[in-house]
């Protein structure tokens, strides 16, 4: 079986965006592949955090991983900062790392661009994402359309290694979903739902309450046409809608297409709403049920266990490649 590794950062509260293009996809691959989802706070900080609400945000994802159907027994899910191999790989691969190749990184240059002073850790957060991947001998990384760079980097980085000391790392593959794996902004529907958007009617959060979701979708930008057709560039915010729809319905753009072609703006953005309240219902109960619960400690504990084991392994023998530590003598 296969091993597949995700992270998302605690960094906010969880878009519809972030489920749909992320976690509804990690409950239909715990199934069939070693899963192994982890909540990176220590990519976090790389921009400033107050420590009460980062803290308050952990505990909330990692309810919010178990609401959404992440089965504990099935996939490991734990706390990044909580596996101390991630941060001692990171320093071994950001030796494997050129500074020009991390500078032209987009997220640091959109981060970083007319401030002026920049954390380090965020000119270093690939080494470290890489070190992530890397410690499970990962096959395949679910990602968003934004993070396909830092995969490939990741792919680089790991066979660069690969080639000075043995084979000691998985090259891993990139997994992109076609539908659902964008969910652009209700108001400025070029752009990506962003949780950290100053605009609240930009962003559905998965813990919305049904009838601010129904007014942020009514209020969500389209056009004038009146016509319900998939075309992002001329029709972004309707497309956006269509593939909201064909996430929470598992219907295709074609049959959401088809089906509207008589229909007005107003009634289809009530069944997007609609069907976005339902699906998100059921992980909002369960998420309350948990969030403060000793079970959500104990998942946690056991997850930090599960990843320490085999992280330990992988970084052992990193270690051992490029020369670090010592050789016990033998009595």
């Amino acid at each position: 079986m296969e091993t597949i590794f995700s992270g998302i950062q605690p960094s906010g509260s969880l878009t519809l965006g972030n489920y749909l293009g992320a976690m509804k996809q990690f409950v239909d691959l715990q199934s069939d592949y070693h899963c192994y989802f982890c909540i990176v706070d220590e990519h976090a900080i790389t921009v400033p955090q107050d420590r009460l609400k980062l803290r308050e945000n952990i505990r909330s994802l990692a309810a919010l991983y178990l609401a959404s159907g992440i089965d504990h027994e099935k996939a490991t899910l734990f706390i990044q900062s909580e596996v101390p191999a991630h941060t001692q790989l990171c320093w071994i691969m950001q030796t494997q790392s050129y500074i020009g190749e991390l500078e032209r990184m987009t997220q640091f240059k959109d981060k970083s661009v007319g401030k002026e002073a920049v954390s380090a850790a965020l000119l270093t957060y690939p080494p470290l994402m890489a070190a992530d991947i890397l410690l499970y001998n990962t096959n395949l990384v679910p990602v968003g359309n934004d993070q396909k760079q830092h995969l490939e980097l990741t792919r680089d980085l790991a066979e660069r290694f690969n080639r000075k000391y043995n084979d000691i790392f998985t090259i891993p593959d990139i997994r992109v979903s076609d539908v659902g794996a964008r969910i652009m902004s209700l108001q400025e529907p070029t752009k990506k739902m962003s949780k950290s958007d100053d605009n609240q009617k930009a962003t559905v959060y998965m813990l919305d309450e049904p009838k601010r979701i129904e007014k942020k979708i009514k209020s969500a930008m389209t056009d004038s046409e009146g016509v319900i057709r998939f075309d992002p560039k001329e029709k972004a915010g309707i497309s956006n809608l269509m593939t909201i729809l064909a996430s929470c319905t598992n219907q295709t753009l074609d049959q959401i297409e088809e089906k509207y072609q008589d229909v007005g703006y107003g009634q289809f953005k009530q069944e997007v709403a609609d069907a976005v309240i339902e699906v998100l219902k059921p992980i909002q109960e369960r998420y309350y049920d948990i969030i403060n619960t000793q079970e959500l400690d104990d998942i946690l504990d056991h997850g930090a266990e599960k990843a320490s084991m085999v992280a330990n392994k992988t970084l052992a023998k990193a270690k051992k490649a490029v020369g670090l530590g010592r050789v016990k003598k033998r009595k």
